[in-house]
């Protein structure tokens, strides 16, 4: 069965059901309650969302993507979703987890917080699967997060980096079932004020993207570039745009307003590369104000996406950012595989989507049980020390088959998790060539408690 499909047309009739459409009483009451034997919908409750018992290891493990294939960032979910699906095909091709293999089952979280609202709720109560993989903005894990929670469904975020959850899981909001194997913006913002300090850049202004995720590094860019001396020159009103624009000159002439140093652009794909098309046409670009992204840019798409000037240049060419580093102990067998398989190379967040669908699948695999509840439960204690470094995935699971601890190292870091569910890394600084490719230029160390 083709489940991304299904999703969709679960989503349209469950949206025009409890909206209040021209359907029979009947059949919305019945689409919009809950069932009569559905487990209770409290974060506290004891009972997981997964029928029968929980301890019980029989069934296999269910697991969810909740990735953008469509949207705006389209061009990471893409590959994302395949790097999950090369994880589950290499552990089915290993003996599965439990005996039995993986099923997985994907959504289309649309780059939208109300489709990913939609998808998790799918996934968690409809296909009742013990963990999920995704999602990819921060915007979208928010509206999924709570839904994974209160039916005991463990997400496990790729890429949402909004600090955002870390202080919602301080709070105890999330009872463990939230991590993540990105680094949250509270070090990206470090990492960002650390390059435009070694850029020599001293008054930046901020474009961002109007969402959690945009908002999140501008709250932790500020304080860390002004304690290196910096000034922000838009800091009492950053330049913003909406999430959906489709036209941004205004926004565009209001943060090179006064030709600052630089213009901290936090973005995505489908909107950054219009942002900095609308520049070039404004004659804004190529002088003293150098453009700096964030991860939410790098693509090896960009230069193709925002073009070429007039003498065939690429205008993208020397602009700089910073993303996540997927250096982890894993990262080259990574690599060549993902390689061999789909003859390219990794993009930012796929050796995180890898780790992601690993972790799920050697907690379930420790907790002998494929429920949400276990495999919680077991998440520190195969990412985390004590426990033998191994950092192949199939090994690692024969290990733990065979009763022995495991510390998994992998692709993207090497996943020592903190109490809310943070990994701590180190960021890679990146430019675009004049060909049009990335290259990874340096590494910034940053560090968490």
């Amino acid at each position: 069965m083709n489940h991304l499909n299904l999703g969709i047309s679960y989503r349209f009739l469950s949206r025009f059901l409890c909206r209040g459409g021209a359907i029979a009483i009947l059949l919305t009451a019945v689409a919009c309650q809950p069932a009569a034997n559905a487990p209770d919908s409290s974060p506290d409750s004891s009972s997981p969302a997964t029928s029968g018992d929980p301890n019980s290891s029989s069934g296999g493990l269910k697991m969810g993507s909740l990735l953008p294939i469509t949207g705006d960032l389209a061009q990471y979910g893409k590959p994302m979703q395949d790097s999950v699906g090369f994880l589950v095909e290499t552990v089915n091709a290993c003996g599965g987890v439990l005996g039995k293999p993986i099923e997985l089952i994907s959504e289309d979280e649309e780059t939208d917080p109300s489709a990913g609202a939609a998808g998790m709720t799918k996934l968690a109560e409809v296909d009742q699967v013990g963990g999920v993989v995704g999602a990819a903005a921060s915007s979208v894990s928010s509206a999924a997060v709570d839904i994974a929670v209160r039916n005991q469904v463990v997400q496990i975020s790729p890429a949402s980096t909004s600090p955002v959850f870390t202080d919602r899981a301080k709070r105890g909001e999330f009872n463990g079932f939230w991590l993540r194997t990105a680094p949250p913006d509270t070090f990206q913002g470090d990492a960002l004020a650390q390059l435009v300090n070694q850029e020599g850049r001293k008054k930046v202004a901020i474009l961002a993207v109007n969402n959690d995720y945009g908002n999140g590094l501008i709250q932790s860019f500020i304080p860390a570039f002004k304690a290196l001396g910096g000034t922000i020159v838009n800091e009492s009103n950053p330049t913003r745009y909406a999430p959906k624009a489709t036209s941004f000159d205004s926004e565009v002439g209001a943060a090179f307003s006064g030709s600052p140093d630089a213009v901290l652009l936090i973005a995505y794909p489908e909107t950054g590369s219009v942002i900095l098309k609308a520049a070039q046409e404004q004659g804004l670009l190529g002088g003293k104000t150098k453009v700096i992204m964030t991860d939410g840019m790098k693509t090896d798409k960009l230069a193709a996406l925002v073009g070429q000037t007039a003498d065939g240049k690429y205008i993208t060419t020397g602009m700089i950012g910073t993303a996540p580093s997927a250096g982890g102990p894993g990262s080259k067998e990574f690599r060549d595989r993902y390689k061999a398989k789909f003859n390219r190379d990794p993009q930012v967040y796929d050796p995180n989507s890898w780790d992601a669908a690993a972790l799920l699948a050697l907690a379930a695999e420790a907790a002998k049980g494929s429920t949400g509840a276990l495999i919680k439960n077991k998440i520190s204690d195969v990412a985390n020390a004590p426990g033998a470094e191994v950092s192949d995935v199939c090994k690692a699971l024969a290990m733990i088959r065979e009763g022995k601890e495991i510390n998994y190292q992998g692709a993207s870091g090497t996943l020592d998790l903190d109490a809310q569910g943070d990994v701590v890394g180190s960021y890679d600084v990146w430019t675009v060539l004049d060909t049009g490719t990335i290259e990874v230029k340096s590494t910034i160390s940053v560090g968490g408690s």
